[in-house]
C-alpha cells in the first residue's frame, strides 16, 4: 500500500503526469490566488503559454518574502471556510509565514509521510516516538498522522523534559525516534549521564529531520543509539515533512514527484542547472489546494539525481542539504557552510559533537571562532595533548576552508544543547 506503483513508474509516465498536474495548477493559482494573477498579469503571462514542463522557467519565482508580505491568508486560493488546518513557521526573522490545508491537503500530507516513513523501514508492529515540538510547526503533526496511516503506534510526547523522554522510551518500547538530529544525539547524552544503556532500549530506526545533518553527525548518533538513522526533509511553505526521504539504500531522498516539481538553479543568477550540480532547490506544488506555491525558492542547497534506485524506485532523488543560501558565512571573501565545520569535527577523536560558531570583526577583518567540547574532562589537565588536538582541530579546519580558524576547546556539557532547531552559529559582526 505504501510501495505504490508511482514510485516505480516509468520516468517518462511521470513525466507526462508532472505535466498534466503543472498545467491544472498554474490555471488553479492563477484564478484564485491574486498574488499569481498580478504575477502573470505584469509578465503578459498566461497560464495557456505553459505547454511543456521547461516552459516552467517562463514563471517567476515565488520567495518567502512573498509569502511574508501577503500574511497571514494573502496565498490562499479557498476561502477561510474551506481550510481545516493552519500552520506558520516561527517567524524568528520576521512576521511568519502561514500556510493552509484543505482535507483533501491534509489527507495527501499523511499519505507522502506515510510513502517517506514506510520507505524507511517503519511498519504497523513499530512504537514511534515523536519528540518534536507539537504546535504551529509542522513536523510533529506531519509525521504524527503518516505514521499512524502505516499503523503504527504514535507517542507524541513532544520535545523537552529529556530524562522522561528516556524513560518513556525504555519503559513503552519504542521502536522508531522522530526528532531532529541534535536533539537525538543530546538524548543519546543525557541516556549515558543516567546509566541507561542502548541495550537497555528497543530503538532500531531514526527519523531524523527540521533540520541538516551531515553523514557523520548521523554515524555518530547510530553508534550512540544503535539504530539506523535516516534523513527525511520538507519545509512547511510546501506542506511539512512528506516532500522526500531515505530509503533503506539510502542513497539520496527520494522525491514525491507526482506532487512536486523540483528545479535545482543557480542562487545567484536564477539559471538552471543540469542534474549533479550543487544548487538552490526550487519546489512547485502540484497537487496543493489551499496554497499552492508556484517555483518557491527554498534558498536550501542540494543536487539532483534521476537514475533509479537499487529500492526498485525511480523517483528522484536530492542529495542531503548541504547548507542554506542564508546560512552560508562569507568570511573573508570565503563562502563557509557550517556544515562542513560539522563534517571536520565529526571525524575528530577527543572532542565531543558539540560546537558553536563564532563570527566576529577585528577591524576590518573577519575572525571565524569555533568553540568545540571536549570529550572528556581529563583531558583540561593534559596540557600538552590539549594543545596538540587544538592544533589538529585547526589545521583540518583550515584545509577545508581554506581560511584560518580560531579554536577554543571548552569543558564538556558547557555549550547549549537544542531540543528543537540547533541553532549554533553566532554572528557578531552586524
Amino acid at each position: 500500500m505504501f510501495f505504490s506503483e508511482i514510485e516505480a513508474l516509468e520516468r517518462e509516465k511521470l513525466k507526462e503526469l508532472q505535466l498534466e498536474r503543472l498545467k491544472k495548477i498554474v490555471k488553479y493559482a492563477y484564478e484564485n490566488v491574486p498574488f499569481y494573477r498580478k504575477l502573470f498579469d505584469e509578465k503578459g503571462l498566461k497560464p495557456e503559454d505553459i505547454k511543456t514542463i521547461k516552459d516552467i522557467e517562463k514563471i517567476p519565482f515565488t520567495t518567502k518574502d512573498d509569502l511574508r508580505e501577503a500574511y497571514p491568508y494573502g496565498m490562499f486560493a479557498v476561502p477561510l471556510k474551506k481550510v481545516v488546518r493552519i500552520h506558520a513557521s516561527s517567524g524568528t526573522t520576521g512576521k511568519p509565514t502561514v500556510v493552509g490545508y484543505t482535507k483533501k491537503d491534509i489527507e495527501t500530507w499523511a499519505q507522502l509521510v506515510a510513502r517517506i516513513a514506510f520507505m524507511a523501514g517503519v511498519r504497523e508492529e513499530d512504537v514511534a516516538q515523536i519528540a518534536f515540538s507539537y504546535g504551529l510547526f509542522t513536523g510533529a503533526f506531519g509525521l504524527h498522522y503518516g505514521l499512524e496511516k502505516i499503523g503504527a503506534t504514535v507517542v507524541p510526547v513532544s520535545s523537552g523534559n529529556t530524562e522522561r523522554q528516556i524513560m518513556i522510551m525504555k519503559d513503552f518500547g519504542s521502536t522508531v525516534l522522530v526528532s531532529t538530529p541534535s536533539y537525538a544525539l543530546y538524548m543519546a547524552e543525557v541516556a549515558e549521564e543516567i546509566g541507561v544503556k542502548k541495550g537497555d532500549l528497543r530503538l532500531r530506526l531514526g527519523l531524523f529531520g527540521a533540520e541538516g545533518a551531515t553523514l557523520e553527525m548521523k554515524k555518530e548518533i547510530e553508534r550512540r543509539f544503535g539504530i539506523m538513522a535516516t534523513e527525511n526533509y520538507g519545509l512547511s511553505e510546501i506542506i511539512g515533512p512528506g516532500v522526500s526521504g531515505e530509503c533503506h539504500v539510502r542513497d539520496g531522498l527520494h522525491i514525491a514527484e507526482d506532487h512536486f516539481l523540483v528545479e535545482i538553479i543557480n542562487p545567484d543568477t536564477g539559471e538552471a542547472l543540469d542534474f549533479g550540480e550543487k544548487g538552490e532547490l526550487v519546489i512547485t506544488t502540484l497537487t496543493k489546494e489551499a496554497m499552492p506555491l508556484l517555483r518557491y525558492r527554498t534558498r536550501d542547497i542540494t543536487s539532483l539525481n534521476p537514475e533509479p534506485c537499487r529500492c526498485g524506485r525511480t523517483l528522484m532523488r536530492m542529495s542531503p542539504v548541504q547548507g542554506r543560501t542564508d546560512d552560508m558565512l562569507i568570511i573573508r571573501g570565503v563562502n563557509v557552510y557550517p556544515s562542513q565545520i560539522e563534517s571536520v569535527l565529526m571525524g575528530i577523536k577527543g572532542i565531543g559533537p558539540h560546537y558553536e560558531i563564532v563570527v566576529t570583526k577585528k577591524g576590518y577583518l573577519d575572525e571565524l571562532t569555533v568553540n568545540v567540547e571536549l570529550a572528556d574532562t581529563d583531558m583540561l589537565e593534559k596540557h600538552q595533548l590539549l594543545e596538540k588536538l587544538k592544533e589538529e582541530v585547526r589545521f583540518k579546519l583550515k584545509s577545508v576552508l581554506q581560511i584560518d580558524v580560531n579554536v577554543r576547546l571548552v569543558e564538556p556539557k558547557s555549550l547549549a544543547r537544542f531540543e528543537g532547531k540547533a541553532k549554533r552559529v553566532k554572528d557578531l559582526r552586524k
